[in-house]
C-alpha cells in the first residue's frame, strides 16, 4: 500500500475532480476506506475521500438496477432489488466488518483477479458510469477491466446491472469459507449465456464457454497454471449444466 502524505474530503464531485486532476500531484480516490488503490511503487499519495459525496442509492429502472458507487457491499447484500447472484457474491467478498465499509465502486476500481463480485457483475452485463472534468461516460465492465487506464482522472459514480434470467456459480477453495482459487459464474437470459471466471487472468474474465480450454492462467502458491486451467474447465461445465446449458 502506498504511504499517504495528505488527506482531502471534498463536499462535491466537482471539487473532488479538481483535486484529482491537479497538475504534479499523485492523488488516489478513497471509497470506503478499506484499500488505497495505487500502482505498485507509487510515491506518497494524497487521498481524496469520496464518502461525503452524494454517490449512493439503489434504483430499479425496468430491467436494470443502478447501484451508486458509494453503496457499501452490505447495502448490496441487503437490497432485494439486486440480482441474487450479485448479493451472494457481495456477501462472500469480505467479512461483515469489511462489507460495512467497502464500496461497490471500490471493488470495481480494485479489479481483484479473484473477485467473485466482479464476476457476478460481468454476467449481469454491468456497465460503469464515470465522471470526469470533461463530462460523464458509460463503459462496459469488461472494457473497463481490459483497460483500467480509462479510470485515470475519473470518478466511478455508479454500476448498472441487468436483472432477469437464471444464474449460478461454482468455485473451489482450500476451505468452504476461503476465496475460491478459481470460480465460474454464469447467467442464462433469453437464450443467451454469459460466463465469467476468476483466478485465471489478471482480472475476472468474461469468456465464451467454448473458449475455456484455451486459457493460460498464471500460477501461484495456491494453484499452478495447469491446476487452475483444469478447475476452470470443470467448474464452467458444472455451472453451465446447472443452468441447462451443455457444458
Amino acid at each position: 500500500m502506498a504511504s499517504i502524505r495528505d488527506y482531502h474530503r471534498p463536499g462535491s464531485v466537482d471539487e473532488a475532480l479538481a483535486l484529482l486532476n491537479r497538475s504534479g500531484m499523485t492523488s488516489v480516490l478513497l471509497g470506503g476506506g478499506t484499500t488505497v488503490v495505487a500502482e505498485p511503487g507509487t510515491q506518497p499519495v494524497e487521498v481524496i475521500d469520496l464518502q461525503a459525496l452524494p454517490l449512493g442509492g439503489l434504483v430499479a429502472d425496468g430491467p436494470a438496477v443502478r447501484i451508486g458507487a458509494t453503496n457499501r457491499l452490505q447495502d448490496v447484500v441487503d437490497a432485494e432489488m439486486v440480482p441474487e447472484l450479485i448479493r451472494t457474491a457481495a456477501k462472500r467478498e469480505a467479512p461483515n466488518t469489511i462489507r460495512n465499509a467497502a464500496t461497490i465502486g471500490g471493488a470495481v476500481a480494485g479489479s481483484n483477479w479473484e473477485s467473485g463480485l466482479l464476476a457476478a457483475l460481468l454476467v449481469h452485463a454491468a456497465h460503469v458510469e464515470l465522471m470526469s472534468a470533461s463530462g460523464t461516460a458509460t463503459v462496459s465492465l469488461p472494457a473497463l477491466l481490459a483497460d483500467r487506464s480509462q479510470l485515470t482522472g475519473c470518478i466511478i459514480t455508479a454500476v448498472v446491472v441487468a436483472t432477469g434470467g437464471r444464474s449460478g456459480w461454482a468455485g473451489t477453495g482450500r476451505t468452504p469459507a476461503d476465496t475460491p482459487i478459481v470460480a465460474a459464474y454464469a447467467r442464462r437470459h433469453e437464450g443467451a449465456t454469459l460466463l465469467a471466471l476468476t483466478g485465471v487472468a489478471d482480472v475476472p474474465l468474461l469468456i465464451e464457454p467454448g473458449d475455456v480450454g484455451g486459457l493460460e492462467p498464471p500460477g501461484d502458491f495456491r494453484g499452478s497454471a495447469e491446476y487452475r486451467k483444469a478447475l476452470a474447465t470443470t467448474l464452467s461445465s458444472r455451472v453451465l449444466v446447472s443452468l441447462g446449458v451443455d457444458g
